[in-house]
C-alpha cells in the first residue's frame, strides 16, 4: 500500500479550481508515509495505467457535478482494475451512499474525510477487515466524521498546473488564480444547501499559518489572485479578517475573492471598506431570490431589503458583489421571474450574473432539509437516479416550460460565447412570451461593447 501510486486520489470537478479536495488528502497520506498518485479528470484524461496500479481508488465528490462524474469514473476504474477498493469521499458521498454502493463503491466517507480515509487505508493495508470509525462499508453504516483535524499544508506538486484551471478576469485580462479554504462546514442551516445535512451547523477553522503556506505555494506557482472557497468566509469573522490582513501584509499586490451570506455581509458591512483595501476584488453571495416568501422557505436568513442594502454597501466600499440565484423554485411565480430580470437591469447587475443562472432550478438531493419542509411536500416527486435529485413540479406549468426553454438558450449562448446582455434579452423575451405579453426592446444594443466589466472567475458554474 505504501508503494508509489498504490493509492489513487481522483478529482472530478471543483468549480474550475485546482482540486483542494485531492491536495489535502494527499498531504494527510504523505504525512503517514504513503505515496498517493492523483488524477483530475476535469482537466486531464482518464489514466488507465494509474488506475491499474492502484489498490485503492478514492474519488472526491464535494459537489453535485463531481458526484455524477464520479459514478462514471468508478465504473471505468472497476473495468480496468476489478480488484481495487473504490472509496467515495466528500460532501455528496454520504448523502448518496446507497446509490454509490449500487454503482461500484466499496466504502463511503462524509464530513471531515481525511482522517477516516487514512484509517481505512491502514485497515486495508493490514488486511484484517475490522470496522473503521466514520467509514461506511457495505452493510456497516457510519456517521459522517465531524471532528477537528490537524491540517497539514495541502500537497499540490503532483496536480496539473494552475494554468489549466479557472482564471480571474480583470476587465478582459486573465490572470492565474489559486484556491484555498480558511474554514470547512457552515454554521447555518439553509434548507436547500447540501452542507447542513452533513455538518449540522458546525464549521471548522483552518489554522492561519496553514492557509498562508498554501497561498504561498500557489503564489510561487504564478497565482496573482486567491479564491477563499469556504462555504462562508465570514462564519468566523475574526479569523477571516486576520487572514486577509496577513495576506495583504505578505503580498500587497495579491487580490482575492470570497463567498459570504447576505446576512453576514450586512452584519459586518463596516469591514467591507477595509477588505477592499486589503485586495478584495469581489464577493460571491447566494441571494437566491427577491421574493421574501421564497427566502423564508429556503431559510436564507435575509430579505430582499437586506440584499439591496448589501449591494449599496459593497458599491460604497468599492467591491463587486456577484449574487447567485436559484431562478426556479416551486414558489417562484412568473411575475417574480420577470421582476427579477427587471431588477438585474435596474441595478446594473447583468454583467455580474453568469447567464447560466437564468435557468437554474432548485436542486433537492438526498438528505436535503427541504424533504422535511411542509412547503415543499405538495410539489415533490420521486428521486431520479439519473440526476441524483428529487423531481419537483411547479404548480404553474408555464414555469417548467420556461425553465427548459431558458436552459436551452443558455446552453446555446455558452457554446457560441454570446455576450451576457444578449442572453439576458433572450431570457426576458421568453419570460414575456410565457406571460402572454409583447416582447420589450432589448438592452444589448444599448450597452457599449467596450464598457468596463466587473471582475470574475472564468468558471460560471456553482454546484
Amino acid at each position: 500500500m505504501r508503494a508509489p501510486g498504490a493509492i489513487l486520489l481522483v478529482a472530478c470537478y471543483e468549480l474550475g479550481h485546482q482540486p483542494l479536495a485531492v491536495a489535502w488528502p494527499a498531504a494527510f497520506l504523505e504525512r503517514e508515509g504513503y505515496q498517493p498518485a492523483t488524477m483530475d479528470v476535469s482537466v486531464e484524461p482518464f489514466d488507465s495505467e494509474k488506475v491499474a496500479r492502484a489498490r485503492v481508488v478514492a474519488i472526491s465528490v464535494p459537489m453535485h457535478t463531481a458526484l455524477r462524474l464520479g459514478v462514471t469514473v468508478a465504473e471505468r476504474a472497476r473495468a480496468v482494475n476489478p480488484g481495487c477498493h473504490i472509496c467515495f469521499y466528500g460532501l455528496y458521498a454520504s448523502l448518496n451512499a446507497d446509490h454509490l454502493f449500487a454503482h461500484g463503491a466499496d466504502s463511503v466517507i462524509g464530513g471531515e474525510a481525511e482522517a477516516p480515509l487514512g484509517e481505512l487505508i491502514q485497515m486495508l493495508e493490514a488486511g484484517d477487515g475490522r470496522p473503521v470509525p466514520f467509514v461506511h462499508l457495505r452493510g456497516r453504516p457510519a456517521a459522517s466524521h465531524l471532528k477537528r483535524l490537524d491540517f497539514p499544508v495541502p500537497s499540490r506538486a503532483a496536480l496539473p498546473s494552475l494554468k489549466q484551471y479557472a482564471h480571474v478576469d480583470r476587465g478582459g485580462r486573465l490572470d492565474l488564480a489559486g484556491y484555498v479554504e480558511a474554514s470547512r462546514g457552515c454554521r447555518h442551516l439553509c434548507r436547500h444547501c447540501p452542507i447542513p445535512p452533513v455538518y449540522g451547523g458546525r464549521f471548522f477553522a483552518v489554522p492561519r499559518e496553514t492557509v498562508l503556506a498554501d497561498v504561498r505555494q500557489q503564489v510561487e506557482a504564478g497565482a496573482t489572485h486567491i479564491t477563499f472557497g469556504d462555504p462562508d468566509f465570514l462564519n468566523g469573522p475574526t479569523h477571516a479578517l486576520a487572514l486577509a490582513r496577513a495576506l495583504h501584509a505578505e503580498w500587497p499586490a495579491l487580490t482575492f475573492d470570497f463567498t459570504a451570506k447576505i446576512e453576514h455581509l450586512l452584519r459586518h458591512r463596516a469591514h467591507l471598506a477595509e477588505l477592499a483595501g486589503l485586495g478584495c476584488l469581489f464577493i460571491v453571495s447566494a441571494a437566491e431570490s427577491l421574493n421574501d416568501t421564497v427566502l423564508a422557505h429556503l431559510d436564507k436568513g435575509h430579505t430582499r431589503a437586506d440584499l439591496v442594502a448589501v449591494l449599496r454597501a459593497a458599491r460604497e466600499a468599492g467591491i463587486t458583489l456577484r449574487p447567485t440565484w436559484v431562478a426556479f423554485t416551486p414558489w417562484t411565480a412568473l411575475d417574480d421571474y420577470r421582476g427579477w430580470l427587471d431588477f438585474l437591469e435596474t441595478e446594473s447587475l447583468i454583467d455580474h450574473v453568469d447567464p447560466v443562472q437564468y435557468s437554474l432550478r432548485l436542486l433537492v438531493p438526498p438528505g436535503s432539509l427541504l424533504l422535511a419542509s411542509p412547503a415543499m411536500m405538495p410539489f415533490l416527486g420521486a428521486l431520479e437516479r439519473e440526476t441524483l435529485s428529487y423531481r419537483w413540479t411547479h404548480p404553474d406549468p408555464r414555469m417548467d416550460r420556461l425553465q427548459e426553454a431558458v436552459a436551452a438558450v443558455g446552453a446555446e449562448a455558452a457554446d457560441r460565447g454570446e455576450e451576457a446582455p444578449a442572453t439576458f434579452d433572450r431570457a426576458r423575451r421568453l419570460a414575456d412570451e410565457a406571460a402572454g405579453l409583447p416582447p420589450r426592446a432589448g438592452i444589448a444594443g444599448l450597452l457599449a461593447a467596450d464598457r468596463p466589466r466587473p471582475p470574475r472567475l472564468t468558471e460560471a458554474w456553482f454546484c
